[in-house]
Formats: C-alpha cells, sequence, structure tokens
C-alpha cells in the first residue's frame, strides 16, 4: 500500500472515530445530567451500586485526562499560531 493513501485512509478513520465519540459522550452527559438533575450526590452515594459508581468514576477521570491532553496541545498550536 503507499504510504499517502494508508495516511488519508487513517485520516478518514481518526474523523469517524472522534465524531463517534463525540455523539457517545453526548449521550453519557445527558444521562449524567438526568441522574445529577433528579438525585442529592448524597443519594447517590448511599443508594448507588458501589462498584458502578466506582467505574463511572474511573472512567469520567480517565476521560478528563486524556481531553485535558488535549485541549492543552490546541491552546499550545493556537499559541504558536498567533
Amino acid at each position: 500500500m503507499v504510504p499517502g493513501i494508508r495516511k488519508q485512509i487513517d485520516i478518514a478513520r481518526l474523523k469517524a472515530g472522534v465524531a463517534a465519540a463525540s455523539v457517545e459522550l453526548l449521550s453519557a452527559q445527558c444521562a449524567t445530567d438526568r441522574i445529577r438533575l433528579q438525585y442529592s450526590t448524597q443519594d447517590i452515594v448511599t443508594f448507588g451500586e458501589p462498584r458502578t459508581l466506582r467505574r463511572a468514576v474511573a472512567s469520567a477521570e480517565a476521560m478528563h485526562r486524556f481531553f485535558s491532553q488535549i485541549g492543552a496541545q490546541i491552546a499550545h498550536e493556537e499559541g504558536t499560531k498567533q
């Protein structure tokens, strides 16, 4: 396979993956908002399944780290363009 063509395929796949992840993240945010608006954090901790809550927190923390890195890179690139 020609390297230039493979690179274009990878870029298209990356863009599609980011778009799909964006939709899934919006869905997760909506689900989180529904819970957040209906229940207090104390009720969630008291009555929620601890293992499920720990997994959700770990996922949110991992996403925060990942998107913080992306945000920092975007800010850096925007700063170098000015």
